[in-house]
């Protein structure tokens, strides 16, 4: 496999590649600014150049060929197809697309263990996108095991490896590991937190807090019962707000993502508190290894793939339930009726091997985006950076031994055109995701927001920013290069 590290995918010629190098990857090479708006354009030759793609933006190469498989058995050349783990699940797919079109446009078809929800004409624009938000279809490795390319783990390995997934997470969260549940993705563990969320309080709208993710804001405002967003520049009163919009809990991520903003938690938790909202925390960019974020939170939700896998290849979420929530007797009783969306027995086996060693891997990433931030705040082609070193509100919540993560946002002075040619030479792998062990970049408001770049601008997210997750390149050569970048730009 090839080393990331030493030899990255950044060439223009690599467009497409997988990153890291192998069928199970969940990034993609996107070397040059233009193959970013060629993605974002569904330009044919682009997509057709593409090996790899994120797994809920698309179907990974092993899921779409056992797609087609089952289309040459069944002879459905003109649907859509979407794998699903189980029926249960496939059901909610399905009555998510009978909900916006009528129930004559998809049917589910069971094989094996498998169920697959099959789509003709307007239904498969909603199946896709119950696909992206809600991270519920199933995972490259589970299709390979169903096209008998790969062995499926033995029960006993697969049980053995959850639980001690879980301890680990126990380890750093300092709770029990029974209130841990293992996912098949981030988005799909915060899907289940809100199925959790709905069984107490039907039919309202959630609220963000501060500036989202994508999905995390899409998820609720789509799939669910809508969602409301505020900022804490743009709103007065945050309590005032609460009152108004009462909804059904608080979505807050430590930090946001690109900005690297942490919200004031201390203070928004105990007005939810005082108003009787639970609040769900999405921590996956902060890491529970740097900070506490279950203390001020009834549900904290992980996207596993990134930061605790490190590899970039595995799909994989985490859901913890706080003991110490007033609703937590609540919750667990609600997960015990909801279809937990299991992390696949090939994806636990790998997730524990690679997460072995998180803990020496997000410190030494902390120390490393560290260093290249304040290298980077001496450049002179660096207008704005942005990290969370000088964030009072993520300092609060800080553990005693933690840091500020691997992720770092940084503006040009000279807008688009100097970040183009910064991007296009830099000589890094380029694609979406983040957290893993090899330095990764991408223009991430392009990759997020390309259809909504004014609504972006509007919360001061320039379009032209470029984010770093820093892997475990020697700091000197990692400076060097994006000097070197800096120079030609």
């Amino acid at each position: 496999m090839r080393n990331l590290l030493k030899n990255p995918i950044w060439r223009n010629l690599e467009l497409g590649y997988s990153i890291p190098d192998n069928e199970h990857a969940v990034s993609v090479a996107l070397p040059t600014w233009n193959d970013v708006i060629n993605y974002e354009e569904k330009n044919p030759q682009c997509i057709k150049s593409l090996k790899s793609i994120y797994p809920r933006f698309g179907l990974n190469p092993l899921v779409k060929r056992l797609c087609e498989k089952l289309k040459k058995e069944s002879h459905s050349n003109n649907e859509s197809i979407w794998p699903y783990p189980d029926e249960r699940i496939a059901i909610k797919a399905k009555k998510y697309c009978d909900k916006n079109t009528s129930q004559a446009y998809s049917y589910i078809e069971k094989r094996n263990n498998l169920a697959f929800l099959i789509t003709q004409e307007l239904a498969s624009k909603y199946a896709r996108s119950f696909w992206q938000h809600t991270g519920l279809g199933i995972s490259s490795r589970a299709a390979a095991i169903e096209l008998g390319i790969e062995d499926s783990p033995s029960k006993s390995l697969t049980n053995e490896s959850y639980q001690i997934i879980k301890n680990r997470i126990s380890k750093f969260t300092k709770t029990n590991s029974n209130d841990i549940h293992l996912t098949s993705s981030g988005m799909s563990a915060l899907y289940t937190s809100l199925e959790i969320i709905y069984k107490l309080f039907p039919d309202r709208p959630t609220l963000q807090i501060g500036f989202p993710y994508v999905d995390v804001l899409k998820l609720p405002m789509n799939i669910f019962h809508g969602a409301k967003l505020v900022t804490e520049e743009n709103c007065k009163d945050i309590e005032l707000e609460m009152i108004r919009i009462n909804p059904a809990a608080l979505i807050i991520e430590l930090p946001s993502n690109p900005m690297l903003k942490c919200v004031n938690i201390k203070k928004i938790s105990k007005i939810a508190n005082k108003l009787n909202i639970p609040v769900i925390v999405d921590d996956t960019i902060g890491s529970n290894l740097n900070i506490n974020s279950l203390m001020h939170a009834d549900i904290v939700f992980t996207s596993l793939t990134k930061i605790f896998s490190g590899s970039g290849d595995i799909l994989a979420g985490s859901l913890i339930l706080n003991p110490k929530s007033r609703w937590i007797d609540q919750f667990r009783n609600a997960l015990n009726e909801i279809n937990l969306p299991m992390l696949s027995d090939g994806d636990i086996v790998a997730l524990e091997k690679e997460s072995r060693d998180v803990k020496q891997r997000v410190f030494e990433q902390n120390k490393a985006c560290l260093e290249l931030k304040k290298r980077l705040e001496t450049h002179k082609e660096i207008k704005n950076i942005f990290h969370p070193e000088n964030c009072p509100n993520f300092n609060s919540i800080l553990n005693s031994d933690g840091g500020y993560g691997c992720l770092l946002s940084f503006e040009l002075k000279g807008g688009q055109e100097k970040a183009k040619k910064f991007y296009d030479s830099l000589q890094i792998s380029k694609g979406p995701s983040l957290g893993t062990n090899f330095t990764i970049v991408c223009p991430y408001v392009l990759l997020a927001h390309y259809n909504e770049l004014d609504w972006a601008e509007s919360f001061g997210i320039p379009s032209h920013l470029i984010r770093v997750s820093v892997g475990l390149e020697d700091k000197d050569h990692l400076w060097r290069t994006f000097s070197e970048a800096l120079d030609n730009s």
